[in-house]
């Protein structure tokens, strides 16, 4: 039975505080399970949510804030204090209008009507306490190390499938790209024979992951071809597939633009240099693949015109020092790659892929293939053709490969 209540009289600070010094008292007695805020009326772009949690890092008690945007999730952690004053500022008029406490007790929900009054509502507990609250537990991986051979011959574990102190950070990688791929390759349509292709394999730790993660985790029939220039690094690697009997990978020689594959439903580009990305891109999209997956290096061709065009307008001072110039280059190169692969019909997201400790080259581009929208291509095609007026671009390397040029 759902039971309303007001707590003392009809003010309505009284509420709001009773609200808070429930959840305060929570946080106290570890109770609190989770927090939620909803029904935003601030003026923070794209904030949706916010989920606040405990949390114990290094023995210490923390609030999680996991703040919901439109495309992305970023969570921060906080002492209590500093917690509980976030939430005060939160949840307010000018912020978020519902907030919902949940314990193992009770659903206790606080919510501003149209009268501009707090009430609140008490609803039995649908949640369960966790049984811990450590932060610091080992993370479960995509991937297991344990006697895989590819790993070995890699150089990523020893004999025993441990993997080796100095490859840690390599292994943790790996893993996080098979992560951030495994919720895209779920959604994307049933096939008899998935063909993935990684352009620039190097030495295929990737690939071979990748190629592990497909068959054996997810048990779909596919077929992965590595394209890498270097012939050693070809020939290294179709020797530890033969031998790790991946029968439907291998490794072909040759660059991005001359790769001549077809039939591609996955094509996948990390730290392609300079225009070699918008290679790469392009092979996607005239292929038609379902997903596209670039992680852009060396952003060259788009500073280059910026440098010859230098145009006057009132942020012309976010270019006038070279690393500004070069952030820049970055941002408008791999923003307007994002807007062309729309044009195609592709949903785009564009994120971090590594932390910065690892490398600073860490922007994932990724596209799913939906369906062309001919009103949003004409959107997309004035926001491009502004964009270069503004910056004194001349053109955008993956545009003429596109054939999109003349439409500009």
């Amino acid at each position: 039975m759902k039971v309303f209540y007001l707590c003392g009289k009809t003010t309505t600070m009284d509420n709001h505080s009773s609200f808070l010094q429930e959840t305060y008292a929570a946080i106290a007695a570890q109770d609190l399970i989770k927090l939620s805020l909803g029904n935003y009326q601030g003026k923070e772009l794209d904030l949706k949510n916010i989920y606040i949690k405990l949390v114990v890092i290094k023995k210490v008690w923390k609030m999680q804030f996991t703040f919901r945007y439109r495309t992305k999730d970023i969570a921060k952690n906080y002492e209590l204090s500093e917690g509980k004053e976030l939430l005060k500022y939160y949840l307010s008029k000018q912020n978020f209008r519902v907030a919902t406490l949940f314990t193992a007790d009770k659903n206790l929900s606080c919510q501003l009507n149209k009268n501009g009054e707090w009430f609140l509502k008490s609803d039995k507990p649908t949640a369960k306490k966790p049984a811990s609250f450590d932060h610091d537990k080992a993370k479960e991986r995509k991937l297991q190390h344990d006697n895989k051979y590819y790993l070995q011959a890699l150089r990523l574990t020893d004999s025993e499938g441990k993997v080796f102190k100095n490859a840690q950070d390599k292994w943790k990688q790996i893993n996080h790209y098979i992560e951030i791929l495994s919720s895209m390759l779920q959604q994307l349509p049933q096939k008899d024979l998935l063909k993935v292709v990684d352009m620039g394999a190097g030495k295929g730790y990737l690939t071979f992951a990748l190629y592990d993660f497909l068959c054996y985790s997810m048990q779909r029939n596919v077929a992965v071809v590595g394209v890498e220039y270097r012939q050693d690094l070809v020939d290294l690697c179709n020797k530890v597939a033969k031998e790790s009997q991946f029968d439907q990978l291998i490794f072909e020689q040759g660059t991005i633009d001359s790769y001549s594959g077809k039939d591609t439903d996955v094509l996948i580009a990390l730290h392609a240099c300079d225009t070699a990305t918008d290679d790469a891109i392009a092979k996607g999209i005239k292929s038609n693949a379902e997903l596209i997956v670039v992680a852009p290096c060396c952003h060259k061709q788009i500073r280059r015109e910026m440098e010859r065009e230098r145009t006057v307008n009132e942020f012309d001072f976010l270019v006038r020092h070279g690393i500004f110039m070069e952030r820049q280059a970055e941002m408008l190169t791999d923003g307007m790659r994002a807007l062309i692969m729309e044009y195609f019909g592709y949903q785009t997201k564009v994120f971090q892929f590594i932390a910065d400790a690892h490398t600073p080259k860490n922007v994932l581009v990724m596209g799913i293939k939906k369906a062309i929208d001919p009103k949003k291509q004409q959107e997309i095609l004035a926001k491009i053709r502004s964009s270069k007026t503004y910056f004194g671009i001349g053109y955008h390397h993956l545009e003429r490969l596109m054939g999109i040029e003349n439409l500009l």
